[in-house]
């Protein structure tokens, strides 16, 4: 598994939800078992590594996002024994394993937390997190302006060991969820000590959540605008608790403990930061390896747009030897067909998102740099958004109570896998007679199976598959140069890569002639009877 280049560079890292990938004992929810079974299909897919979302114990208030325990697995997914086996499979199919880690917070379950109310204030306890007094008369109002990222405030009262109203501490998401303080040594000996843990047990790196958040400014000041969660109005590293400069010092140190392991691990950033000059310090030479490019997630289908983040991104992360990230689809974001067949009335073309999203598979796996696939993306799966199919008694978002019922959260892009067409076994999710997964598959699912899209040339399943082909076996594709072919404000987008390959992405409303070409080695879209690119399609070249 040792290549010249560092396999981080240029992989296709595949995100696995474990709740809603595959079910191995009838209980609804996914688990390690499930996902082992399945690994064979991640392999033949064409993929390099496996970053799953968080699989410690966890009382499940953010769904595995509020950890009470680093070093043990949610009974719910399997135990320590079953992720080691996963490990070991992974690696025996040629897959790489990439954890989350939740470092800016843990779960109000967590012993740390229980030892810091009983302790009450002042004392060393609670110094771990962010206690403070409340303001107003009596403490009754919170210490600072902050607002949580599912809604509300960000500080939640406690009771005090004799029972009375004591202080807030501070919850930058869900009550459930404690900020640490990253300037008590005991947080960072911690978790310097769960990175050894896992990487002990052979996985290949972590998904850093949060990456962005960990240090808070010591004194606590209001925003001035409440709502600025992630830094957009201070200057660059002014924001109390965004994207704050201290955040680099913690990832030096984490980078030194992944050196220290045969086998190039590595560490992948979530960081959410005002612009691109601001997320390259977190991958500047000895910090974190990569971070995930939300610029080009949240571009709409639009040719300025879209080139515009491809060259920023890549200038800046370039500039600082670090490759470029593309992602399309995350458990967090509306699926890629839903997002870019949204019309501006608010209702949604699936059909036509359907074929953007095609379009936009080719044109990230031919960037420069690593690619993330999201579990159903690879299916064209788009968002299960209509409330007959996902009613709102069976949303489990936190979003959805924090924010008075306003918001439905992120429980659309989350609904468990359908892996054969029969409903029998929640389309092949679980067992058949196991129970109905934890979120409920609407009835059109059966159309997007693994078992209908498998061999059908037309699929998104077998695009997918083949653009992955291509992409490990062409020289040109990966890691290196890109030479735009389109001029700025073109509607479409022309590139080549390496020596003999090109891409085109017909973002207008025509069908445009091929550039000359000696081959066309995949179409997102068939060309018309002319030859020409269709509008919202992309086609892979081979080229003089």
């Amino acid at each position: 598994m040792t290549t010249e280049t560092p396999w981080w560079r240029d992989a296709v890292i595949y995100q696995v939800y474990i709740r809603s990938f595959a079910d191995s004992d009838g209980d609804g929810i996914g688990d390690l078992a499930g996902l082992t079974d399945r690994l064979g299909y991640l392999r033949d897919l064409g993929v390099d590594a496996l970053w799953i979302n968080p699989w410690y114990a966890s009382p499940q208030v953010d769904n595995g996002y509020d950890v009470a325990d680093y070093r043990a697995i949610e009974p719910a997914y399997g135990t320590l024994a079953d992720a080691e086996k996963l490990i070991d499979a992974a690696h025996e199919h040629g897959l790489r394993v990439i954890p989350d880690l939740v470092p800016n917070h843990l779960s109000s379950q967590h012993a740390w937390f229980a030892e810091a109310l009983a302790a009450g204030p002042g004392s060393p306890e609670r110094a771990r997190f962010v206690f403070r007094p409340g303001r107003g008369r009596d403490g009754g109002e919170p210490p600072t302006n902050w607002r949580s990222h599912f809604g509300g405030p960000a500080w939640t009262r406690v009771t005090s060991p004799d029972g009375g109203r004591s202080e807030w501490y501070l919850h930058l998401f869900d009550p459930g969820q404690p900020d640490v303080d990253w300037r008590h040594p005991d947080v960072r000996a911690e978790f310097e000590e769960v990175l050894r843990f896992w990487f002990d047990r052979g996985v290949d790196g972590f998904r850093v959540d949060v990456a962005h958040g960990l240090v808070k400014d010591a004194d606590l000041p209001d925003l001035p605008e409440a709502g600025d969660l992630t830094g957009a109005s201070h200057d660059p590293g002014a924001h109390p608790f965004a994207d704050r400069d201290e955040v680099q010092e913690i990832y030096e140190s984490w980078r030194g403990i992944a050196d220290e392991y045969p086998g190039a691990r590595m560490f992948v950033a979530e960081a959410w930061v005002p612009s691109p000059e601001r997320l390259a310090r977190y991958v500047s030479p000895g910090r974190l390896h990569t971070a995930f490019n939300f610029d080009f997630l949240l571009a709409p289908w639009e040719p300025t747009a879209l080139r515009e983040a491809i060259d920023v991104t890549t200038g800046h992360l370039h500039g600082v030897g670090a490759p470029a990230t593309w992602v399309l689809e995350n458990h967090d974001v509306v699926r890629a067909p839903s997002r870019y067949g949204r019309r501006r009335d608010g209702t949604v073309d699936v059909a036509l998102g359907a074929r953007r999203a095609r379009a936009a598979l080719l044109l990230t796996t031919a960037l420069p740099g690593g690619v993330y696939v999201y579990q159903g993306q690879e299916l064209g799966l788009p968002q299960v958004s209509d409330p007959a199919d996902l009613p709102d008694h069976a949303l489990r978002d936190p979003t959805w109570e924090r924010s008075g019922r306003t918001e439905r959260g992120r429980d659309g892009c989350r609904v468990p896998l359908p892996w054969t067409a029969e409903p029998a076994g929640h389309f092949g999710f679980g067992p058949d007679d196991g129970r109905a997964p934890w979120l409920p598959q609407p009835d059109w699912f059966g159309g997007y199976a693994v078992d209908v899209e498998d061999g059908d040339p037309s699929s998104t399943l077998t695009l997918a598959r083949a653009a992955l082909a291509r992409r490990a076996a062409l020289d040109a594709l990966g890691e290196g140069p890109l030479s735009w072919e389109s001029a700025p404000g073109d509607e479409v987008l022309a590139f080549r890569r390496g020596p003999g390959f090109a891409c085109v992405v017909n973002l207008s409303a025509a069908a445009v002639p091929l550039p000359a070409h000696g081959e066309v080695l995949l179409v997102s879209t068939p060309l018309d009877d002319d030859g020409a690119l269709v509008p919202d399609a992309a086609a892979w070249l081979v080229v003089d």
